[in-house]
C-alpha cells in the first residue's frame, strides 16, 4: 500500500510498499522483520555533510532565530562545514575522546547543532543532556550523576547566567572548559572563537580515522526507574537508521532543497536528534529550530514560526498535536497554508489519541477535500530510534508499522501479550561504563528486551503493522484476575475526558476496579468552567463544571468497555504538575506511569479512600 504524493506535488508515491514476513518457532515466538534488503549505509554523519557540503554549499543547513519578530539567523552547507572543521580542530587541541566527550546543557540551537557534530566530526562523542536537569531541577542529583559518569572535557551552555546554578552543583565533578554562545560570559570561552579556530591537517586524520563502531554520542535515558543511563550511540546506529527511513519513505532520495522540517524536539532525546535532525542532514534538506514547544505560554512561538516555515513533514507528540488541533481551528489561514502544503503528519513519543486523529482528519477534510495522512513509527533511545515504520496509511491511530530493512523484531508470549525485542545495526552496544546493565538488555539471542508488548493488526497480514500494546511492566491484574492493559486504557481514558485531561495515570494494582491519576488541561479546564485566565489551579479544578464533566467522561468510557479492566470508576485530578526531579515526565512531555505511582502514592490512597470527597465518581 502506498500513498500518492499531495495535489501539486510530484504524483510518485512517497513511501515503500512493506514486503514483511512472520515466522513463527516452536517456542511460541513469532520472528517479524523485512523482505527488503537493508542497502549500505554512510560510513558516519560526517560524510553527509561533507557531501551537501560539496553538491550544495549554499544551500541552508540550519536556521534558528532569538523571538518571533527577529529574523531567522541562518548557515549553509558550506559554512556548516568550515565552522564544524575549526571547532573540531579546538577540541581535539583540548584533547577530548570518549573519555572526556563533549556535554551540552542547553536547548537546540544551530550553534548546539555545530558544536556536537564537530565533536562527532572528529570521533569525540557529544552528549546532549536535556536542559530540564539544569532549569528545572531543585536538587541537579540527576544531572550530577551525568556529569560523574562521563568526566567531561568541555560543556556548552547558551550562556552562563541560566545555568548558574547548575554549573556551580556541578564544579567540583569535573575539569571541564565551560564554553558558552554569549560573548559577555567572562566565565567562558566563547564558541564563535572557537569555530574560527584554524583548521589543522589533524582534523582531517581524525575524521578519516572513524569507523561505524566509533562512538558518535551518548544519550541518557529518562531515569524513571533510576539514575539515567548512558546509551552508547555509534555511528553504524545513526547511518543505517537513516538508511532504512530512506529506503521506507522514499520520496526522500531527491527531495533535496525541497525537505524543510520546523522541529522543536529536544537533541537531547533519540526523537527530535537521531530521527529528524539526521533525516535533514542525511538527505540535504534544512532544518528550521523551533524555539516554541507544547506548552502553556511557549506554544505561541511554534504557531508563530509554523506561519513563517511550513515544513514539508510535521513532526509531534500528542499534546502538541492537541494544541495543534485548537490552533487550526481558529486560524483560517494557517488551516488552509497547514493541509495545502504538509506532505503528511508524523507523531511518536506516545500513543496518539483516536479523537485527535479524528479530529485532525475531520479539519483537513473540510479544509482542503481530502485527509491528512498520518503516520508514526516505534522505537527507543536503545534502537536510535527507529525499530518500525508506518510507511503507509493506517486506519486509525496507535499502527505503529513494520520492522524497518535490516532489522528483526523477537515476538515473545507475555501472559496475554506479545512482548517485543529488537536485532539490528540500529541497536545499540550497551550502556556506557555499565556492563552489568548492559548484559540484562539483551537476550541470549543478542535481542534488545526494551520491555513493550505489541499486537498485530492482522495476524495473517502481517504487512497491515503491528499496533504498541503498552508496557509489559506497567500492566496489572485486579482482584478479579482480568488484566489491565495500563498503555491502552490511558489513551482511552484521555479521549473520553477530552479536552480536560492533558494525561491520566492508570491505577487500581491489587484492588477491585480501575482508578485515574488526571493530569488536567488547567487552560481547558478553565475555559469550560468559564473561569478567568488567572483563576487558581485549585478552584479550576474543584469547579462544578469540570467535575461533572470529568464524571460523565468516565460515565462514557465505562459505556464503551466491555469489562472492569476497561474503564475506571474514579478519577482525582492532580494540582501539582508532573516533576521532572521526581521522574514523573520528559520534555517531550511522556508521563511514567510508575513514578507517579511511587511518589504520589498519597493520591492513589485518596483514591482508594471511600469517604474522601475529593475524587470524582463515575456519572450514573
Amino acid at each position: 500500500m502506498a500513498i500518492a504524493a499531495t495535489s501539486g506535488d510530484n504524483p510518485r508515491s512517497l513511501f515503500a510498499t512493506p514486503a514483511i514476513v512472520a515466522d513463527r518457532r516452536a517456542d511460541g515466538s513469532i520472528l517479524v522483520r523485512s523482505t527488503t534488503p537493508l542497502k549500505r549505509s554512510a560510513r558516519c554523519i560526517g560524510d553527509w555533510l561533507e557531501h551537501w557540503a560539496r553538491q550544495a554549499p549554499d544551500r541552508i543547513f540550519l536556521a534558528d532565530r532569538t523571538s518571533v519578530d527577529a529574523p531567522w539567523s541562518t548557515v549553509t552547507y558550506k559554512d556548516a562545514l568550515r565552522q564544524v572543521r575549526g571547532t573540531a580542530a579546538w577540541i581535539l587541541a583540548q584533547d577530548l575522546s570518549a573519555e572526556r566527550p563533549l556535554v551540552i546543557l542547553s536547548d537546540n540551537s544551530v550553534e548546539h547543532a555545530l558544536f556536537a557534530l564537530a565533536a562527532q566530526h572528529v570521533g569525540v562523542p557529544s552528549a546532549a543532556i536535556s536542559p530540564a536537569y539544569s532549569l528545572m531541577s531543585r536538587d541537579f542529583d540527576k544531572l550530577k550523576s551525568m556529569i560523574r559518569l562521563l568526566g567531561p572535557g568541555a560543556i556548552y551552555v547558551s550562556a552562563t547566567k541560566p545555568f548558574a546554578a547548575a554549573l556551580a552543583a556541578i564544579k567540583p565533578l569535573h575539569t571541564a572548559t565551560i564554553v558558552s554562545s554569549n560573548t559577555d560570559d567572562d566565565e567562558a570561552i566563547s564558541f564563535r572563537v572557537i569555530a574560527t579556530t584554524p583548521e589543522t591537517g589533524d582534523v582531517e586524520k581524525a575524521f578519516a580515522a572513524i569507523t561505524p563502531d566509533t562512538i558518535a554520542k551518548f544519550l541518557f535515558t529518562s531515569g524513571s526507574t533510576g539514575t539515567p543511563k548512558a546509551v552508547i550511540n555509534t555511528q553504524r546506529m545513526l547511518t543505517s537508521s537513516q538508511q532504512a527511513k530512506a529506503q521506507t519513505w522514499t520520496f526522500l532520495e531527491d527531495i533535496g532543497d525541497k525537505l524543510v522540517i520546523l522541529d522543536w524536539l529536544p537533541w537531547s532525546h533519540t526523537f527530535g536528534a537521531n530521527h529528524n535532525f539526521n533525516m535533514v542532514l542525511r538527505n540535504g534538506g534544512t532544518l528550521y529550530v523551533d524555539g516554541g514547544k507544547p506548552a502553556p505560554g511557549l506554544f505561541a512561538t511554534s504557531l508563530a514560526n509554523l506561519r513563517s516555515v511550513m515544513p514539508t513533514v510535521y513532526f509531534n507528540v500528542p499534546r502538541g498535536f492537541d494544541m495543534l488541533i485548537s490552533a487550526l481551528r481558529s486560524d483560517e489561514e494557517l488551516r488552509k497554508k497547514f493541509f495545502s502544503e504538509v506532505k503528511f503528519a508524523f507523531y511518536a513519543g506516545a500513543a496518539l489519541p483516536q479523537n485527535l486523529w479524528d479530529a485532525l482528519e475531520e479539519l483537513s477534510i473540510k479544509t482542503v477535500g481530502r485527509a491528512l495522512p498520518m503516520v508514526s513509527a516505534w522505537g527507543s533511545t536503545e534502537t536510535s530510534p527507529l525499530a518500525t515504520d508506518c510507511h503507509f496509511q493506517a486506519k486509525r491511530s496507535g499502527n505503529i508499522g513494520v520492522p524497518i530493512p535490516g532489522t528483526e523484531l523477537k515476538l515473545v508470549p507475555s501472559g496475554d501479550k506479545l512482548e517485543v525485542r529488537v536485532r539490528g545495526p540500529n541497536v545499540t552496544p550497551g550502556y556506557w561504563k555499565a556492563p552489568e546493565l548492559t548484559a540484562q538488555a539483551f537476550d541470549a539471542e543478542g535481542f534488545y528486551v526494551i520491555g513493550d508488548a505489541v499486537t498485530f493488526a492482522d495476524p495473517d497480514r502481517p504487512e497491515l503493522g503491528l499496533f504498541f500494546d503498552g508496557r509489559v511492566a506497567e500492566d496489572f491484574k485486579l482482584n478479579s484476575g482480568t488484566w489491565v492493559s495500563v498503555g491502552t486504557l490511558r489513551v482511552a481514558g484521555i479521549a473520553a475526558l477530552a479536552p480536560l485531561a492533558q494525561d491520566i495515570v492508570v491505577t487500581g494494582h491489587g484492588g477491585d476496579e480501575v482508578r485515574f491519576l488526571v493530569f488536567p488541561n488547567i487552560a481547558a479546564c478553565r475555559a469550560h468552567a468559564g473561569l478567568p485566565d488567572n483563576a487558581e489551579v485549585k478552584d479550576v479544578i474543584g469547579h462544578d463544571k469540570v467535575r461533572s464533566a470529568i464524571a460523565h467522561g468516565l460515565a462514557k468510557l465505562k459505556a464503551q468497555s466491555g469489562n472492569s479492566s476497561g474503564h475506571a470508576t474514579r478519577a482525582l485530578l492532580l494540582a501539582e504538575p508532573a516533576s521532572v526531579d521526581g521522574g514523573e515526565i520528559t520534555d517531550k512531555g511522556y508521563i511514567n506511569q510508575r513514578a507517579v505511582l511511587t511518589r504520589r502514592a498519597g493520591a492513589v490512597a485518596t483514591l482508594d479512600d471511600d469517604s474522601s470527597s475529593e475524587w470524582i465518581g463515575c456519572a450514573d
